[in-house]
C-alpha cells in the first residue's frame, strides 16, 4: 500500500505569477473603498491629458490624511480597455507626480499601489515620452519632502512598477511579484521559447520572499489562504496595518534625513560585497 504524504505541495514562483495575475484580486478603487474613510480622485496631467491606468487622490484612513496613487487594471472588459489593463501612459506617471507635489505642499504622506504588467509601450506613449516620465518620476521621488510607502498588491512589472514606487518603506502583499520583465519575456530573450515561462520566473527572484531576502523590499504583507481575491477584506485589513505602522514610523524622521535614507536605501541594492 502506498504512502499517504501529508506534506503540501510547495508553491513555485510560477504559481505565484498566476495568484498575482488573478482578476479577483482587490483592485485599487477596492482598497480605497475598503481602507479610506474619504477619497477625493484628481484627473489629468495638465499637459497631454488624464489617463485612467493610474489613479490618484487625497484620501483619510483612520484619520491620517493621504494621498493615494495607484495603478488600476479594470475589472470588467470596457474598465480593462479604458484603463489600457494598468499599463500606464506618460500622462499617468506625469499626474501621479504632479498629485506627489500637492502631498509635499500640504505635508501629506503619500501611499502608492503598485498593479502592472509594465508601463504602456505603443508608439505614441513614446512619442509623448514614455521613458522620460519614468525616469523623471524616479529622480523626483528619491527627492520628495514627505514619507512614502509603496505596497505591491499584484503585478511590479518593471519601470511601470517603479515609475511610482521609490518609497522609504516598499512593502509587497505575499504573492505579488516584481520583476525587471516578465516571466514570458525573460523566457522569449533567453531561450526563444515562451513555455519556458516558469524556469525564468525562478530564475529572476521575483516573489515576496526572495525579494525580501535580497532586501530590495522591506516586508511581506501577509494574505489570507488561498491568496488575496479568497477575502478582500482581510487583505486590506493586512495592508491598512503595515501602512499606518509605516506612516507613524516615518512621520517621526526629520524630512531631510528621510530623504537621505530614501536615496541610500536604493542606491544600496545591488551591493553584494
Amino acid at each position: 500500500m502506498a504512502k499517504k504524504s501529508d506534506s503540501k505541495k510547495k508553491q513555485t514562483p510560477w504559481d505565484s505569477v498566476q495568484l498575482a495575475r488573478n482578476p479577483g484580486r482587490p483592485n485599487i478603487y477596492e482598497y480605497i473603498r475598503l481602507l479610506c474613510s474619504d477619497f477625493t480622485e484628481l484627473h489629468g496631467d495638465r499637459l497631454f491629458g488624464d489617463d485612467r491606468g493610474m489613479v490618484c487622490g487625497f484620501a483619510t484612513m483612520d484619520k491620517q490624511k493621504m494621498v493615494v496613487i495607484g495603478h488600476h487594471k479594470g475589472k470588467t472588459v470596457e474598465e480593462n480597455i479604458a484603463a489600457n489593463f494598468g499599463m500606464a501612459s506618460p500622462e499617468g506617471y506625469r499626474k501621479a507626480m504632479r498629485v506627489m507635489k500637492l502631498a509635499e505642499k500640504f505635508h501629506l504622506p503619500v501611499v502608492t499601489f503598485v498593479d502592472t504588467p509594465g508601463a504602456y509601450p505603443g508608439a505614441d506613449a513614446e512619442a509623448r515620452g514614455q521613458a522620460e516620465a519614468i525616469a523623471h518620476n524616479l529622480e523626483f521621488m528619491a527627492g520628495l519632502k514627505t514619507p512614502i510607502v509603496v505596497v505591491v498588491i499584484g503585478e511590479g512589472g518593471s519601470g511601470g512598477a517603479l515609475g511610482i514606487a521609490v518609497g522609504d518603506r516598499v512593502f509587497m502583499l505575499e504573492h505579488a511579484v516584481y520583476s525587471v520583465i516578465s516571466p514570458e519575456g525573460c523566457a522569449s530573450i533567453l531561450w526563444r521559447d515562451g513555455a519556458k515561462a516558469p524556469e525564468a520566473a525562478a530564475a529572476l527572484k521575483i516573489t515576496s520572499s526572495s525579494l525580501k531576502e535580497l532586501k530590495v523590499i522591506d516586508g511581506v504583507i501577509p494574505e489570507p489562504a488561498g491568496g488575496a481575491h479568497t477575502d478582500h477584506k482581510a487583505t486590506a485589513a493586512a495592508v491598512k496595518k503595515t501602512v499606518l505602522a509605516a506612516i507613524k514610523e516615518l512621520s517621526g524622521i526629520p524630512v531631510d534625513q528621510l530623504v537621505d535614507q530614501r536615496y541610500e536605501k536604493f542606491r544600496a541594492m545591488g551591493r553584494f560585497f
